[in-house]
């Protein structure tokens, strides 16, 4: 997970930070030009109109606050960072400070823009100008008050999510982070010890439910203070079309993979029924979500040892490997960088071996979820993780790192420049570095001794993709559809729930295993729900990944099937890599699309081409089921 404004300093001292936050609130607004004069007061003459603005106007005020939002950005991601890796009272305080000078900030900025519109300026220029417009997620009411009280619910939301325990009676007063209970949703095979773990995770999330709707109320007002009807209409300006547009495109995307995701579905809800009996899962019924292996049923990875196509092949088993070989976190973490530095991208600063966080603190509350910063955007670039020696940590550090190397390389840009062509990028960029993670270079870099190359090795090794890659889409699509129609008031705070497990049944063809109603909060038990992170970027990122993927091993001279390339040590499709890496989004994202792949458009065939020999084998073993749900 890419981690936008916020990253920085490895616990700075609360003096210093206290400091940055009090400057962050004395920074002076942006410059509104020379905005129109106000109505004169009484007695007072007409003061003369307001000349029309230049385009050597539109460039002084973005020049302006691209250097007023590094100062500010930066100071919010150290208090960000503190908060995250130190979670207290007082640190969330002043995370919930900075993070209030950054929406007062913005709302003045998007202000002074609009002064510049209809104007023909040059590309850079009209550019910055439009992403100022959109470069908040969370946009403010103009009210301080509302403001402030916007920036609490935000950050107190997110805290007190890092901070969910469960407490159950079989531990007699011990309690479990959701690190340990995802473990037992991971591994155990006992339906209701994996209840268990799954109601009592989401019994955090019901606290959340009244500040959440609160939440909801604010932003939509300071979406509307900028000109968009809500807060979805908000997220989906940002991909270089209308948000009606951006809705239909990924549709359009779904709709291509949905008959992938429908098989695989049909073939694991089998093996489940096998195993927990048709009185727990129906000939044609949603699978109960607390059965996939994943707290949120999003990755069916854990469930491997029932679906292996071929069992008596040899197994990958990576988890198995780092353990044996005593890969410390911080050896797992320069595995992932010498993949990028194979490719001819630079080795990552000192600064990031000293500042980034890789293990749980055992002294201290931390948000563990996994995220990637650039803390003073300008190269402060750091990743901060729990890591444990498994196969999942593997390849999230992998997908880490894709977005520190993107940091590094557009951070030369402008601040507001500063970011993916579009906010899938972010999240692809380093899957696409994973799918090169293939038995062939597990082997290469000695961390498997044996890694089998035939068909039935290639099928299992294709179907562990699938239980990551192609589980995860509807999910992907759902958790920003269900948001949308909060925001938008088609979903009202009385049916929060309710329409959170349509959307799960629809989409993923998955249901709550126990009776749930609106006491509770199942979608704040996802962490991007309380933290405010639009979600479509993975959707889009497990689409482009395949697209990038293809076009980099064409770059790279593969002729073989695509599951089986692997880009690793190949300067030349590194040098494609680095091309659009460095574009950051300075350039609409079909534009960036196009410099690493020769196509303008999100386009799911790769993706079908990758798994298509893996579905001639679902598509046999499945014969005789009742699919869809």
């Amino acid at each position: 997970m890419k981690q936008r404004p916020y990253a920085s300093l490895a616990l700075a001292a609360p003096l210093a930070l206290a400091a940055a936050v009090v400057a962050c609130n004395t920074e002076p607004p942006p410059p509104t030009a020379t905005t129109a004069s106000a109505t004169p007061a009484p007695g007072q003459s007409q003061a003369p109109a307001a000349k029309p603005p230049t385009a050597e106007e539109a460039h002084g005020f973005t020049l302006r606050v691209n250097d007023e939002l590094k100062k500010l950005w930066t100071a919010s991601a150290r208090a960000s960072w503190v908060n995250k890796t130190y979670i207290t009272d007082d640190t969330t305080a002043l995370s919930a400070a900075a993070e209030e000078a950054n929406m007062e900030y913005l709302g003045t900025a998007i202000t002074g823009a609009t002064r510049f519109d209809g104007m023909t300026l040059p590309e850079p220029v009209a550019r910055q100008l439009k992403l100022i417009k959109i470069s908040s997620t969370l946009p403010a009411p103009p009210d301080p008050k509302k403001r402030a009280e916007l920036a609490q619910i935000a950050v107190s939301m997110e805290a007190d999510y890092g901070k969910g325990k469960y407490c159950p009676p079989r531990l007699e007063g011990k309690c479990e982070n959701l690190d340990e209970l995802s473990n037992i949703m991971a591994k155990s095979r006992k339906y209701d010890e994996l209840l268990d773990a799954w109601t009592g995770w989401h019994s955090i999330a019901p606290p959340i439910r009244e500040r959440y709707t609160r939440y909801v109320e604010l932003g939509n007002e300071g979406a509307r203070s900028i000109g968009f009807s809500d807060m979805g209409a908000l997220w989906r300006a940002g991909y270089d079309m209308t948000p009606e547009a951006f809705e239909a495109d990924t549709e359009r995307l779904w709709n291509q993979v949905k008959p992938l995701y429908d098989e695989l579905h049909c073939l694991v809800r089998s093996k489940l029924r096998k195993l927990y009996g048709k009185d727990k899962i129906g000939d044609k019924a949603p699978i109960p979500a607390h059965l996939l292996g994943n707290m949120w049923a999003q990755d069916w990875s854990n469930l491997y040892d029932l679906v292996t196509p071929y069992p008596t092949e040899a197994s990958l088993d990576v988890s198995k490997a780092l353990v044996d070989k005593k890969v410390a976190p911080i050896e797992m973490v320069k595995m992932g960088e010498r993949f990028f530095t194979s490719l001819g991208l630079d080795p990552l600063p000192k600064t990031f071996w000293e500042r980034s966080m890789f293990v749980r603190p055992r002294d201290r509350e931390v948000v563990c979820h996994a995220s990637a910063w650039d803390v003073t955007y300008g190269g402060d670039i750091r990743i901060k993780m729990c890591i444990e020696p498994k196969e999942e940590d593997f390849i999230t550090i992998h997908h880490e790192l894709g977005h520190d190397y993107y940091y590094a390389y557009y951070h030369t840009l402008p601040v507001l420049f500063q970011a993916g062509a579009n906010d899938g990028f972010h999240e692809g960029i380093g899957d696409t570095i994973a799918l090169s993670v293939t038995p062939g270079y597990l082997k290469t870099i000695g961390l498997l001794k044996d890694a089998p190359e035939n068909p039935k090795a290639e099928t299992n090794f294709l179907m562990k993709q699938a239980l990551a890659k192609i589980a995860f889409l509807p999910f992907g699509k759902l958790i920003d559809q269900w948001r949308w129609d909060v925001f938008a008031g088609k979903t009202a705070p009385d049916k929060y729930n309710e329409a959170w497990w349509v959307l799960r049944q629809k989409y993923q063809g998955v249901a709550a295993p126990v009776p749930r109603s609106e006491k509770d909060f199942d979608p704040g038990a996802k962490f991007h729900v309380p933290g405010g992170t639009p979600y479509t970027r993975y959707f889009l990122a497990h689409i482009y990944q395949f697209q990038f993927h293809r076009a980099l091993c064409k770059a790279a001279g593969h002729t073989g099937p695509l599951h089986t390339c692997s880009i690793y040590g190949n300067k030349a499709a590194g040098d494609k890599l680095k091309a659009m890496l460095a574009m950051g989004a300075s350039k609409p994202w079909p534009e960036a699309m196009k410099a690493i792949s020769g196509e303008t458009q999100g386009d799911a065939s790769a993706i079908l081409e990758y798994f298509e020999p893996l579905r001639k084998f679902i598509r046999e073993e499945s014969k005789g089921e009742t699919c869809g749900w």
